[in-house]
């Protein structure tokens, strides 16, 4: 059995992005794939840090969803991408959860990360026009920042991510085949974590 873990950020239900969070779910095999998802605004997650919690004792709720990230064999991050970054809600669940001693440890050597044997997706999307921000350098600062640079430090280094631009002025059937493309790299992602 594979374990999917899907963590999802967007305020509106019937959004795109959305959308892609149920195709992301049908690319699993329901005999194969344990799929568990985490609407953070569903949940109506705390994205504050706090102080106690800085020092080392943790919530509740943020053992339960490092729980869920030991778990995964497969890691699905669906946002869209706001002022460079990750929306506020999946920026402080990453700050509450990706703890040091869970995701991270250091010592006399440095940073070392603890997150091991994960495969990661990235579905991010964006208003503006992909190749303009590509061509401005921005989708490689996300790729050194948001993707590979923060993933990496917590020891996870099979990620994949995929850029969707210009989502106001598509046509139906473009994002259709936005879903489809969706769906297929999951599936693929599911599948080589069977064999």
């Amino acid at each position: 059995m594979i374990n999917h873990l899907i963590i999802f950020a967007h305020p509106n239900p019937n959004s795109f992005t959305k959308a892609m969070v149920e195709k992301v779910i049908e690319a699993g095999d329901p005999q194969q794939t344990k799929t568990i998802v985490r609407d953070l605004y569903q949940m109506n997650f705390n994205p504050v840090l706090n102080l106690t919690e800085l020092n080392g004792e943790l919530a509740t709720d943020v053992l339960q969803e490092q729980q869920y990230i030991r778990d995964a064999d497969l890691i699905t991050l669906i946002y869209p991408l706001w002022w460079m970054g990750f929306p506020a809600i999946l920026k402080g669940y990453l700050d509450r959860v990706l703890t040091h001693g869970f995701a991270y440890k250091t010592d006399e050597n440095g940073s070392v990360g603890l997150i091991h044997g994960k495969k990661m997706q990235q579905f991010i999307n964006i208003g503006s026009n992909e190749t303009e921000y590509q061509n401005n350098g921005f989708a490689d600062g996300l790729n050194v920042c948001l993707v590979n640079g923060l993933f990496n430090f917590c020891g996870i280094t099979d990620i994949e991510h995929s850029i969707f631009g210009s989502l106001y002025g598509i046509t139906h059937e473009q994002r259709q085949g936005i879903l489809d493309e969706v769906k297929e790299k999951t599936r693929q992602n599911l599948t080589a974590l069977c064999s």
